[in-house]
Parts: C-alpha cells; structure tokens; sequence
C-alpha cells in the first residue's frame, strides 16, 4: 500500500508540474506575441492594453479581444485602415492621440458603435475626414489639435459625431477657402458661415454657367447652318438667273421635280 501511495504522489506531482510549465510557457508565447512596449494589466476592474510610445507605425493585429481599454497614444500610426478594430467587440476607450494619423478609412471603426463610448483622436495630422468614418458610433470623440480644413466636409463630420465637452474650442481651422476663417476655431466660423450651402450655390453657378455655354454653342451651330444654307441658296438662284432663258425653265423644273 505505501507503495502504490508513493507511486500515486509522484504521478500527482508531475502532473502539477507539467500543468505549471504548460501555463508558463503559454505565458511566455503570449507575451512574445504582443509588440515591443505593449502589455497588458487590469485597472478598475477593465481589461487595459496599453502600447503608449512604443513606436508603432500601424495598429498591432495580437490585441486580446477580451480588451476594454485601449491606449495607442503616442505613436506614429500614419492612417486607420478598414475594420482596424473589428475583432475588439468589448472596447470601451480608445486613446489614439499624439499620433501621425492623416487619414481614416471609412469603417474603421466598424464593429466599436455598440460598445465604444470614448475616442481620442487629437494631436494627429487629420485635415479632412468623411462622416462616414464615424456612421453609427455613439462614442464621445476628440478631434482637437488636428490642422483641420474648415469646409462643408468638416461641418457635416461635426454635426455627425459627439463631441468631448470642451474639445470643440480645440477644432481650429487650420486651412480654409477664406483667408479670414485661417486660425478661428471652427465653431466660430460656422456661427456666420453655412460652408455646405456655399459650396451648393457655388456649384448651382457652375451648372448655369456650363448649360449656358452649351446653350450658346448649339444657337451658334444653327446660325451658322441657316446662314449657310441660305449663301447656297442665293448662289444657286443667281446661276439660274445667268442661264438663257430655256435652260433656266428646264433648270427650275428639274429642280421643282427633285423637290416634289
């Protein structure tokens, strides 16, 4: 009996330590996984990975799905592809900001709109940006500190997102149409300016413009063919006028003839 009892211990035993070397180097693999820089923790009871400065030129694809709070400030992440952050269902927070972010493909968030309810995009390169990127999202957004091109496409982007309270005062226009906007915040501006409803009487003119010139084009090709049409015309009435008096009758009925 102490036999078979030993024999069973040490059975007990190896098992434990095969477990514990399994979860060690399950541990190892995954922190090999993650990029240089990021790890992940736990704060407030929230599932936290954070990548904050770690040099990152794109967002990394090994994020666990299970994440709630996601930093990649401080980067230089140049664009937001499609679906960037499709296979992350659970993120509450996402801090983006003091990247190189100059563009956002529309989608980019898909996946986020149920969930997300905080989105840091200020102190990046963005100038101008669909409101589709952001279609559906409910999360409070900050767009501040970006060299924004004040535009109908910048006001229809601000009537589609919520804004971080605060934030809007750090959307300045960076670039603008009228040198006047250059420098205001963009809030300011759209006070006394409709940018969309320039940019719609703007192009109503450009359609006038080029249905006048078709217009005037066509007029001027049926002048002309009425003019010439009338120049052969008065010539063919003067050579039948030359012709002798026989030959000028037979002329005109034969053309009579033709004409009927």
């Amino acid at each position: 009996m102490p036999a078979a009892e030993g024999v069973l211990l040490r059975s007990v035993t190896m098992w434990l330590l095969l477990q514990s070397l399994l979860l060690l180097a399950s541990c190892l693999h995954s922190a090999a996984a993650f990029p240089k820089g990021c790890y992940p923790s736990e704060e407030e009871g929230l599932k936290t990975f954070r990548c904050s400065n770690a040099r990152l030129t794109e967002v990394p694809r090994d994020i666990p799905n299970d994440t709630n709070k996601l930093f990649l400030d401080s980067n230089r992440i140049p664009f937001l592809p499609r679906d960037a952050f499709r296979d992350l269902p659970l993120l509450l927070e996402l801090d983006l900001s003091h990247n190189a972010i100059a563009s956002v493909e529309s989608g980019a968030f898909r996946g986020l709109a149920e969930h997300l309810h905080s989105l840091d995009l200020s102190s990046n390169r963005l100038v101008s940006v669909s409101k589709d990127a952001f279609s559906n999202l409910k999360a409070k957004v900050n767009l501040s500190n970006n060299p924004w091109l004040c535009d109908c496409r910048l006001q229809e982007l601000i009537r589609t997102v919520d804004l971080v309270a605060g934030s809007s005062g750090g959307i300045v226009c960076h670039s603008s149409a009228q040198e006047e906007h250059v420098g205001k915040a963009f809030l300011q501006v759209i006070a006394d300016t409709d940018f969309c409803n320039v940019y719609k009487k703007t192009t109503d003119i450009a359609m006038l413009v080029t249905m006048f010139g078709w217009f005037a084009m066509v007029i001027s090709y049926l002048v002309y063919y009425v003019r010439q049409n009338q120049e052969d015309a008065r010539r063919h009435l003067e050579y039948l006028k030359s012709l002798p008096s026989k030959q000028r009758r037979s002329e005109e009925s034969s053309t009579i003839s033709t004409v009927v």
